[in-house]
């Protein structure tokens, strides 16, 4: 018998910090907002061909490979500093090595809870990591929008 799990993806708490400060919730009071898609890979053969798309995980069962995409959307009027986005390992999932990018950030994982944060380079188990951190190098600015993506396997 296999198991099913509904996939919430917008149902998690994350923290979003910026210049010093720090916000819980999907949306800051300055006009950053977090969005988080939760998608699976689908292939079908067209003209030969293997095509692979993305569909949402409504549906997914253990093993499955789930794909967050974070969008993370400064629908503010002024540009926010070097925002840091801190997002949860949903439950029920292990995060895949090596999967968490996002152009111009640097991704660090915590084991703990979120308390204290080690770069890929320090050799964890990915299946250990409750939270992902994104630091951006760059400031983000009004009405402009960054991704981030990463990817977990249902437990």
């Amino acid at each position: 018998m296999v198991k099913s799990v509904i996939m919430h993806a917008g149902a998690v708490a994350l923290w979003v910090s910026y210049a010093g400060f720090g916000a819980s919730g999907q949306a800051t009071s300055d006009g950053l907002k977090v969005i988080a898609v939760a998608e699976v890979e689908t292939r079908q053969t067209q003209d030969g061909r293997e095509i692979v798309r993305l569909a949402p995980a409504t549906r997914v069962a253990p093993g499955d490979e789930v794909i967050y995409t974070l969008e993370i959307r400064n629908s503010g009027a002024v540009t926010v500093r070097t925002p840091t986005v801190v997002y949860p390992v949903p439950a029920h999932m292990r995060m895949v090595a090596d999967s968490a990018t996002g152009p111009g950030t640097e991704v660090s994982f915590s084991v703990d809870g979120g308390h204290r944060y080690l770069s890929a380079d320090e050799h964890v188990a990915p299946d250990t990591y409750t939270h992902m951190r994104w630091q951006f190098k760059n400031d983000l600015k009004a009405n402009s929008v960054a991704f981030v993506r990463f990817r977990a396997i249902v437990k």
